[in-house]
């Protein structure tokens, strides 16, 4: 059914008059006429009686006008889930905890007119970067390693350095510490159940605990956060690594202590990925804003992933 001829009998029929409706459409009278005559021949019923007051809707064209509509409503809907501007910038933070949803937060409360659509794809750097060059999500943020290749249309760029602080119960030994060092890491069972065993996070941590002599034990079924940061609490060994940009809640009852670890402050490197070609408005300004978000750590000893890629955006 040509939508062109739908649209032209939602005139006519708003106008009641064939004149009247070629001029809101800015075409002819005769083209109004050929297009509502297309139609009637694509129905197979008469639309309009024509009267010296104008156009008079028949039975059919009542019984047809509402569905007109509703089918014009659906085209608009279409064309603005596709088209630059008019549908949401569709963003993946990876995880809803993790400081890349409290980035897109800030934004969103700077620039509430920016439309978003926020998922979490259970994929790793290659699988997010194939998600982009699909089309499936507008952009994302994942460590990317030297090695991982990038497609031509596919461009990376340094967005977050992300200190990692100890989280630990108040039976720990080091409950008390204002600071701890790597090295005091050593010795101390650091638990991360369901860390995944390839990848680039998995890669990060596989270094990181080489290179400090720390015990990452990923043994264990995986009950989610809340049970994770029970267990922890209660425990005088158990101790994670977090984020300092990542959110979790816990009652007070748990006294858990978040210790930044400094001489060198572990930093994951995560970078923003897009395609070269995506025209969407809202992306130039989410570029920008996390630019000027992007600060150096405070700490001038930081020990960051020798695999980690300070990508350059191409122009």
């Amino acid at each position: 059914m040509d939508l062109e001829s739908v649209r032209t009998f939602v005139a006519v029929a708003d106008a009641g008059q064939f004149q009247v409706a070629a001029a809101d459409l800015s075409i002819t009278q005769q083209a109004v006429s050929k297009r509502i005559a297309a139609l009637e021949r694509d129905l197979g019923v008469r639309l309009f009686i024509r009267t010296a007051r104008g156009a008079r809707l028949t039975i059919d064209g009542q019984a047809f006008l509402p569905h007109a509509r509703e089918l014009l409503r659906v085209a608009e809907r279409a064309d603005a889930s596709v088209r630059p501007g008019r549908r949401a910038l569709r963003v993946d933070v990876v995880n809803r905890r993790i400081v890349t949803a409290g980035l897109l937060q800030d934004f969103y409360r700077m620039h509430p007119e920016i439309e978003l659509d926020v998922v979490t794809l259970d994929a790793d750097v290659e699988g997010a970067i194939a998600a982009v060059e699909a089309g499936t999500i507008d952009v994302t943020f994942h460590a990317v390693p030297p090695r991982q290749h990038l497609p031509d249309v596919i461009n990376t760029a340094g967005v977050i350095d992300e200190p990692h602080q100890l989280l630990i119960g108040p039976r720990h030994p080091l409950a008390n510490a204002r600071a701890v060092t790597p090295g005091q890491l050593a010795g101390h069972r650091i638990w991360m159940p369901g860390l995944d065993a390839r990848g680039e996070v998995a890669a990060y941590y596989d270094e990181l605990a080489t290179a400090f002599g720390v015990t990452i034990d990923v043994v264990g079924p995986v009950f989610g956060n809340e049970a994770l940061l029970d267990e922890i609490a209660d425990s005088s060994d158990l101790g994670t690594l977090v984020g300092e940009g990542s959110r979790y809640l816990w009652p007070d009852s748990y006294d858990l202590r978040r210790i930044p670890i400094r001489n060198p402050t572990p930093v994951y490197p995560l970078s923003l990925i897009w395609r070269d070609d995506n025209p969407h408005p809202a992306l130039v300004e989410l570029r920008r804003y996390l630019d000027s978000r992007r600060t150096d750590s405070p700490d001038a000893n930081v020990w960051r992933p020798k695999w980690e890629q300070r990508a350059a955006p191409r122009p």
